[in-house]
């Protein structure tokens, strides 16, 4: 087995365990009550299929990447649902079931869309170069890596919820420890591509957290502060564990693995610690009007 085929083994192994575990947590009821809104379901899926992967390819072509950067990028670009996004927004102090539902809506329904818009806007960004996205493969790959172990877990949560209470904990530590054996491998491998990265690849994945952001609060429905918080921090963090099973198993040993890598680290920490000011706003704001009445 070569490095390449052990990453991308690794990835999808880690994406497989990643949303069997998430989909212990959570409640089925949770999940339809967010699936009833549709207005809400329409605008996350504007923001997340339309608006974020729209403005990334108008950044890869104004800052003319090279086409396997480009690729990487795009990749994370298409893939919503990150499982990140429950925590960032109780960090935040939002609507943590409304992130819950829209997390796994998006995760389950990027097994089909992410390939199906890759289809489209590879093309774009290739140029010249030769670039092949089988979309088939990846949608039957993300079903089976990324739907059906979800459903999984819901499963189990719903037929057995204190063996899924039970599981929740050590899955959860067991996803964080495949995350960091993927990433520190992934690092080792693409070391020297990582540290060559300019300040002007770091202007343009900024920009996209922004557009991502951006994205959420345009489509959010003002006076919904707690909601609103749920789709603006939803949108902005991307799958990362979908995005590098596509990668390694599309474009293995090149320059996307290290975009996409890079990215998904960049975009954790800019959101962490945006979550975590916003939390500490809001904190200050109910503290203030407390003690005002």
């Amino acid at each position: 087995m070569t490095i390449d085929q052990a990453v991308s083994l690794l990835a999808a192994i880690t994406l497989m365990e990643m949303m069997v575990t998430l989909g212990l947590g959570v409640k089925a009821s949770d999940v339809l009550a967010v699936g009833k809104r549709w207005d809400l379901l329409a605008r996350a899926f504007l923001a997340n299929y339309i608006i974020v992967p729209g403005t990334a390819l108008g950044l890869l072509l104004l800052f003319h990447a090279t086409p396997m950067v480009a690729a990487g990028f795009l990749v994370a670009a298409v893939c919503p649902g990150a499982p990140y996004a429950p925590p960032f927004t109780a960090m935040a102090r939002g609507n943590v079931t409304v992130a819950v539902g829209l997390m796994v809506l998006l995760a389950a329904s990027s097994a089909l869309l992410a390939p199906l818009l890759l289809g489209f806007l590879v093309p774009v960004i290739a140029g010249s170069a030769t670039l092949h996205i089988d979309v088939l493969k990846m949608v039957r790959t993300l079903l089976g890596a990324q739907l059906l172990p979800l459903c999984l877990g819901l499963w189990i949560r719903h037929s057995y919820a204190s063996v899924a209470e039970r599981l929740k904990k050590p899955g959860s530590v067991l996803s964080l420890l495949l995350n960091l054996i993927l990433l520190t491998l992934i690092i080792a491998v693409q070391f020297r591509t990582l540290a060559e990265i300019h300040l002007k690849g770091y202007i343009g994945m900024f920009c996209l957290v922004i557009a991502a952001l951006a994205a959420g609060r345009v489509v959010a429905k003002r006076g919904q502060e707690e909601s609103a918080k749920s789709l603006i921090l939803t949108t902005s963090v991307r799958n990362v564990g979908v995005s590098l099973v596509i990668v390694t198993a599309s474009f293995p040993g090149t320059a996307a693995i290290t975009s996409a890598t890079a990215y998904a680290i960049f975009q954790t920490i800019i959101i962490a610690l945006l979550a975590w000011a916003w939390g500490r706003h809001a904190q200050h704001v109910r503290f203030v009007e407390q003690k005002a009445a």
